[in-house]
């Protein structure tokens, strides 16, 4: 494992961490897209579902089980225990738009056509996707906290790294997933425009 895949790991758990602190401290979840957060739950859940399956390293399976706790218990406080804060007036992106083209390219462009690597394929595809929910919030509403922009800059951070990873893993292993690079070039367009405002305000 290289320095970027552990980096991009940290960024990735730093980011959530964050999250979860806002919301405790706060007892709030104003500004969070709750919908964002069911995304990245059922991302996780589809991607690693390989738990069961095969076992890697003491290091994958602790950090599969930290995001996959991580991410419920976010999709918790915001629908269950700070229900009361959470602005579902301005959450309203709707999933189908991302969902329905998702799940239709996972079954159309995969590794292999089994239910294990067409799950994995829609967490790949959905992760690229499942921030937008978040942004399209920050833009209806014109502002975000200051500990949501931290929180979305560690999770651009994250993407980032992985690509350096990637690349590493290219010219160190003649590595190559396309799927995976594809949708995180992707993602990171995605975050360009919000890393651009992050860093001049």
């Amino acid at each position: 494992m290289n320095i970027f895949r552990i980096l991009g790991d940290v960024s990735h758990l730093l980011a959530i961490i964050i999250l979860l602190l806002k919301i405790v401290k706060s007892k709030s979840c104003a500004g969070i897209s709750g919908k964002s957060q069911i995304l990245f739950a059922l991302v996780f859940t589809t991607r690693y579902l390989d738990l069961f399956t095969n076992f890697i390293s003491v290091y994958n399976t602790v950090m599969k089980i930290i995001f996959l706790v991580c991410a419920y218990v976010t999709v918790y406080m915001i629908y269950v225990k700070f229900r009361k804060t959470f602005d579902s007036e301005n959450d309203s992106f709707r999933l189908e738009f991302l969902l329905v083209p998702v799940t239709g390219l996972s079954f159309l462009e995969n590794h292999s056509f089994t239910p294990l690597e067409i799950l994995w394929t829609f967490s790949i595809y959905l992760e690229s996707v499942a921030i937008l929910p978040q942004l399209f919030m920050i833009s209806k509403t014109g502002e975000a906290e200051t500990i949501t922009t931290h929180y979305l800059f560690f999770l651009g951070l994250y993407r980032a790294l992985y690509i350096a990873n990637w690349v590493w893993r290219y010219h160190t292993e003649n590595f190559y997933d396309q799927i995976a690079v594809v949708s995180g070039v992707v993602q990171t367009i995605f975050y360009c425009d919000f890393f651009y405002l992050y860093v001049t305000k």
